[in-house]
């Protein structure tokens, strides 16, 4: 498919005339510039995926290929009353790193005093003090030439935030990056780039929200590289609850070093088309990796979550769960794959993906893959795809509980168990009772 797509009324949105203008300019560092340029001529080869490719086969995106975005990076950063974040900080006083419609905001940020051997950095200031670190790192979990979507991501680097922990070092509380979107963001598209680092023995996490604050379309593109060193422990956190008419598409590559464990937990609820991609390398032996995630949907949406657990090294594990509330007309889709490489002896992966269809037009597409090529490993997938359970629903209801109430506390349920699963204890109450507020509408719980 063509990078230049033409809409129904005969004008060209073409990103890839917008993408090679961006990448030409000038003005970025050496490690950006070479990503910029690689990520142009990635994007001219391949353009947008289509539903011919096999992993996009559930989802179009021609609603996004088809609108004329206007680059966030190109835009003044605008104004914001502090006040209107704290619903989307868990009561925090963690480091907060904002951007606003795409924007680095630092007048929003609260970084504080970081801890002796931790920094956070914007992408332009690490391209400036930490040329070499930054070089080592970006491009290199999610090259430019990925797919289409990355491509593009590259293309615009500019906006993004690079952590990194010492080795050694040890992180008590998490570094929130929030991503909002308010009026003034509307026919934006924003193309972060974050850059995650735990050193050897290092221990952290990280939380990264996308929120909205007003009712407008945009296009969100985001990249996320992981690098999990020997012995290290990195958590991720992704949380998306933007615009119902929002476009977001999401990208997290992580590689893993001997004895590492990479967390990530995806939180999906907004966007009018959403697209989570999960993806990490097993590279050192026994390492884990632990991927979980929540997606409820309503009315025409659409979220597809792909997830790609490959095992390279021996004696590693694997484990994957993923829950679904689908209801109205809205389209789930899951694929998720590991695959086993001959040298990955005594893998132990396990993988499910359990969705409740809420109304009789919701859907899912859910394909769990194995992949195996080592003859010594311990591998188990799943997927169930069903409705509420008619014998929970007459206990409930014989026991006093209107049928109404009933279904919503069985719905809460189910995806509760999987909330349960994040070690923040102030992230999962918060998430817990937008959870209970969007199935029952009772905020006192």
């Amino acid at each position: 498919m063509s990078a230049s797509v033409n809409t129904p009324a005969g004008t060209t949105v073409d990103f890839q005339v917008q993408a090679s203008a961006f990448a030409a300019s000038a003005g970025a560092a050496a490690p950006l510039t070479a990503l910029r340029a690689a990520g142009a001529e990635a994007f001219a080869r391949l353009g947008f995926p289509t539903t011919r490719s096999e992993d996009w086969k559930y989802t179009n995106v021609s609603a996004i290929a088809t609108t004329p975005f206007a680059a966030a990076i190109e835009r003044e950063v605008d104004t914001l009353d502090a006040a209107a974040l704290e619903p989307y900080t868990f009561g925090g006083t963690w480091p907060l790193v904002v951007f606003l419609n795409g924007r680095y905001a630092p007048a929003l940020s609260q970084l504080g005093a970081l801890p002796e051997g931790v920094r956070v950095m914007t992408l332009a200031a690490a391209a400036e003090q930490e040329p070499a670190l930054l070089a080592g790192h970006l491009g290199v979990a999610a090259p430019a030439d990925r797919d289409g979507f990355t491509a593009l991501n590259a293309a615009f680097a500019g906006e993004g935030v690079l952590i990194h922990v010492a080795r050694e070092m040890v992180i008590d509380v998490p570094v929130h990056i929030l991503h909002v979107t308010d009026a003034n963001g509307a026919g934006v598209m924003s193309h972060p780039r974050h850059i995650l680092i735990a050193d050897r023995h290092a221990k952290a996490s990280v939380i990264e929200s996308y929120v909205s604050l007003a009712d407008v379309s945009y296009f969100t593109n985001a990249v996320v590289e992981v690098s999990v060193s020997d012995g290290a422990t990195l958590q991720l956190l992704r949380i998306q609850r933007e615009s119902p008419t929002a476009y977001h598409v999401g990208t997290v590559e992580a590689r893993q070093g001997r004895d590492s464990h990479f967390m990530a937990f995806t939180f999906h609820t907004g966007a009018a088309l959403s697209r989570s991609n999960v993806f990490t390398v097993l590279g050192g032996e026994g390492c884990g990796t632990t991927l979980n995630g929540l997606y409820m949907l309503g009315g025409a949406q659409h979220g597809d979550h792909q997830t790609r657990v490959e095992h390279v090294a021996p004696n590693c594990f694997s484990r994957e769960a993923y829950k679904g509330l689908l209801d109205d007309a809205s389209h789930g889709v899951f694929n998720g794959k590991v695959y086993v490489h001959p040298e990955a002896q005594k893998t132990d992966g396990k993988q499910t993906n359990n969705t409740l269809l809420l109304s009789k037009d919701a859907q899912i597409d859910t394909k769990p893959q194995l992949e195996i090529f080592a003859d010594d490993v311990k591998c188990t997938h799943g997927a169930t795809v069903g409705r509420i359970d008619e014998t929970s629903l007459f206990y409930l209801k014989s026991r006093g509980v209107g049928a109404l109430l009933a279904r919503q506390l069985l719905m809460y349920a189910f995806a509760a168990d999987v909330l349960e699963t994040i070690e923040n204890e102030a992230v999962k109450e918060a998430l817990e009772q937008l959870t209970m507020v969007r199935f029952t509408g009772d905020t006192n719980h």
